[in-house]
């Protein structure tokens, strides 16, 4: 029985309350996100397919690396956005020089913007009941 024995880079990245752990192999561009192909899991949104591959267009290396995804938590927004970081850290890892370009486009850096928790005496995080003078 054969092994296949294939080296992958790992990154990951977390946006609001989603968690993405990516895993990068040489390949032809593949994109898969919990064991789905991406254009379906991200059916509703071209935005969302353009975000993830963000960092391949930034590095000109389209078509040359398979994407493996297990995301959980948040939503579709929060996971695209997670994925992409993820990436983005896998890719500075392949490459110290990819670490610079990938820098300069602004897609290393976590967004680390979460919800406020829900606060005593109000009824959201911020809420607060009307105020009456009389």
């Amino acid at each position: 029985m054969a092994t296949k024995s294939t080296t992958y880079f790992y990154g990951i990245g977390r946006r609001s309350s989603s968690i993405a752990k990516v895993r990068l192999t040489p390949g032809e561009g593949v994109i898969t996100i919990n064991d789905k192909p991406a254009s379906e899991y991200f059916a509703d949104s071209a935005y969302f397919l353009q975000r993830l591959t963000e960092a391949f267009v930034v590095l000109d290396l389209n078509d040359k690396h398979d994407v493996s995804v297990r995301v959980n938590g948040g939503g579709h927004s929060g996971q695209a956005d997670a994925i992409r970081l993820g990436v983005a850290r896998a890719l500075a890892i392949i490459n110290d020089d990819y670490r610079s370009t990938l820098k300069r486009a602004d897609l290393l850096g976590r967004d680390s913007r979460e919800k406020e928790r829900k606060h005593f005496g109000l009824k959201k995080a911020r809420k607060q009941r009307q105020f009456t003078k009389r």
